[in-house]
C-alpha cells in the first residue's frame, strides 16, 4: 500500500455488530459503504469476498486506495443490474432512510443477497418525542446530528414502522437489536420497549 494513503476511520460500535451477523468467508456487498471502513474489517476480520457501492466519489477514492474493491453508485438507480443471489449478505447501513424509494431499496437486498443487514436510526425513540412535543422542533442527535435544512434523510421511520414494512414485504426478521446514540446494544428490538428505548436498530433479514 502507498504510504500516502491515510488510516480509514476507526471502526464503529454499530458496524462491529453488523459484522457479527455475517458469516466468515462469505460474499458480501456493502451498499453505501462511504470510505470502506467495514468492508476492510471484514475482510480482515472475517474474511469475506467484499464489494462496495458508494454514492460520494470521495468515499469511492479512499475505498478504491485502501485496496477495497468499491464502485461509485446509487442505490435508488443502480441495485436493479445486481444479479439475482449473488452475494451471501447485502449490507446497508444508517443508509436506507436517505434513499427515495426505500421500500424498492429493501426488496433489492433481498433479491440481490440471501440475507441483508440494515440498520436505521429509530425516530420513536422518547428523546425524539419529547423535543418535538415540548421544543416542536425537528430534533438533532447522534443518530440523527443534521439540522432539518441541510439533512440527507428523506424518509424517517421508526423500529415499528421498519417491522411493519417487513411484515407487508413478506420479509422474515432473524435477529433484531436497538442500539444507543454511541451504537452500543440495549436490547432486542422485538420487545414492547423497542420503539420508546432504542435510538438506532439493526436488523437481519431473509426472504419469506
Amino acid at each position: 500500500m502507498d504510504a500516502r494513503v491515510g488510516q480509514l476511520k476507526p471502526i464503529r460500535t454499530d458496524q462491529l455488530i453488523v459484522a457479527d451477523m455475517v458469516e466468515p468467508g462469505s460474499r458480501v456487498l456493502d451498499v453505501g459503504c462511504e470510505e470502506g471502513t467495514l468492508l476492510d474489517y471484514l475482510g480482515r476480520v472475517k474474511r469475506v469476498d467484499g464489494r462496495g457501492i458508494e454514492l460520494s466519489m470521495t468515499g469511492v477514492r479512499a475505498a478504491v486506495a485502501h485496496g477495497l474493491s468499491v464502485i461509485q453508485g446509487d442505490a435508488d438507480t443502480d441495485l436493479k443490474d445486481y444479479p439475482t443471489a449473488a452475494f451471501d449478505y447485502v449490507i446497508l447501513s444508517q443508509t436506507l432512510q436517505a434513499t427515495r424509494d426505500p421500500r424498492g431499496v429493501l426488496l433489492h437486498l433481498l433479491r440481490i443477497g440471501r440475507r441483508a443487514i440494515v440498520s436505521i436510526p429509530n425516530f420513536g425513540h422518547w428523546r425524539m418525542r419529547l423535543n418535538l412535543l415540548i421544543g416542536g422542533r425537528m430534533p438533532v442527535t447522534e443518530s440523527l446530528p443534521f439540522a432539518w435544512y441541510d439533512t440527507p434523510n428523506i424518509h424517517f421511520c421508526t423500529i415499528r414502522d421498519f417491522r411493519n414494512l417487513c411484515g407487508m414485504l413478506d420479509i422474515g426478521v432473524e435477529r433484531a437489536l436497538t442500539l444507543d446514540g454511541r451504537g452500543r446494544v440495549r436490547f432486542d428490538a422485538g420487545g414492547t420497549l423497542a420503539n420508546w428505548m432504542g435510538e438506532q436498530a439493526v436488523f437481519l433479514l431473509k426472504r419469506g
